[in-house]
């Protein structure tokens, strides 16, 4: 064999390394180099010591790729997402978002703080949904990695922005720990009163195919209440007792059995879309829900600081999204389990209050922790 052969031979096999993907879930970090918003976005990498990888962009925070182990060792991607910054700039969605300033709705747009206000914009049936059009998700934060398995996301939030009052200074740490779980805290401060109410929106497929849906899911949630809503997806005001009706997952229980049951909640949120008043209390140590995939065995328990959590079925996702690796996005193909003060808690005065005030630190905390059962 030539040396000239050999040179070329080697040549092809480094052009073949550099434009392979490098990233377990086959994401190629290119795809995320952008700039937008006059800053710079990229793809972050934290990995731990079982060979799982989470894969981070600091475009809206987001989460685009979980690798974790089914129970034949199989890494699986569990989370829906896109191949490119430039698809999640084109196809505006929550996929694995930092949101903020505030999670979920807030009635027709409006609240009131110390006797002063507030209109926010109107974008989903009247109301303000996940901090409004231009919330946290569209945001692009100054990330650092820290190490291997820790990064840290920084946003300042404008006074006004989005019609919400203060300045607001907010970081997101993401740490991926040696026992397979994602905790992500978050903090932020104010020179204004505000309100705040953070969380993350990854859309989880234990399966590990978005082809599939949700249907054969294990869901069981720690929670005695929940708060119901009214067609507009907005909540009514009251706590119910789950006993008795399809939202008592107190026990693991498959999400096709509820789907089925005719039931007024179920048709005001296209399926579940709704908030569970957790038993936890705010006790990190106490997992307040868990998913479990019965075809690969992948479990996931949330544990959480916050008093509510949002169970939301991937209702509104229709075939028109196109994900990662070319696979369409169906009705169900997901689960997302959002951590978070109650919905429209600024208008609701006997709910955990939401509001930050200067010299005060606002505190949340999530864990998505994989196991195999």
């Amino acid at each position: 064999m030539s040396k000239l052969f050999i040179g070329i031979l080697l040549l092809c096999t480094a052009c073949q390394q550099t434009e392979s993907p490098v990233t377990l879930s086959g994401l190629s970090p290119k795809n995320f180099e952008a700039e937008v918003q006059g800053k710079k976005t990229g793809l972050y990498v934290l990995k731990n010591k079982n060979n799982m990888e989470v894969c981070i962009t600091n475009y809206g925070g987001r989460i685009v790729s979980v690798m974790v182990p089914d129970r034949d060792g199989v890494m699986r991607d569990v989370v829906l997402g896109f191949d490119s910054i430039q698809d999640y700039i084109k196809y505006p969605t929550d996929f694995g978002a930092t949101i903020g300033r505030y999670a979920n709705r807030i009635a027709n747009g409006r609240f009131k703080l110390d006797d002063v206000a507030y209109q926010l914009p109107l974008n989903n049936f009247g109301h303000c949904l996940h901090g409004g059009p231009n919330g946290f998700q569209y945001r692009v934060f100054d990330a650092q990695q820290k190490s291997d398995n820790e990064i840290q996301l920084k946003y300042i939030s404008q006074d006004g922005e989005e019609g919400f009052p203060g300045k607001l200074a907010c970081t997101v740490t993401m740490t991926l720990s040696d026992d397979n779980a994602i905790d992500i805290k978050y903090e932020a401060s104010t020179d204004k009163p505000t309100i705040v109410n953070m969380t993350n929106h990854s859309y989880f497929n234990l399966d590990g195919d978005p082809t599939s849906d949700n249907g054969k899911y294990l869901l069981q949630v720690n929670g005695d209440y929940f708060t119901p809503v009214d067609s507009t997806f907005m909540t009514t005001g009251e706590i119910l007792s789950v006993e008795g009706t399809p939202f008592d997952f107190r026990n693991p229980t498959a999400l096709g059995e509820r789907f089925a049951i005719d039931d007024e909640q179920l048709k005001n949120g296209k399926g579940i879309d709704h908030n569970w008043v957790l038993n936890t209390k705010g006790n990190i140590n106490v997992s307040c829900a868990r998913l479990k995939s019965e075809k690969t065995g992948i479990t996931m328990d949330v544990y959480t600081t916050e008093p509510g959590i949002q169970v939301y079925t991937g209702n509104f996702l229709d075939g028109t999204l196109v994900g990662k690796k070319g696979i369409v996005y169906n009705h169900r193909a997901s689960v997302c389990l959002e951590t978070q003060k109650y919905p429209d808690t600024p208008n609701k005065a006997d709910w955990p209050s939401a509001v930050l005030r200067p010299g005060e630190v606002y505190r949340s905390q999530c864990i998505y922790k994989f196991s195999i059962e």
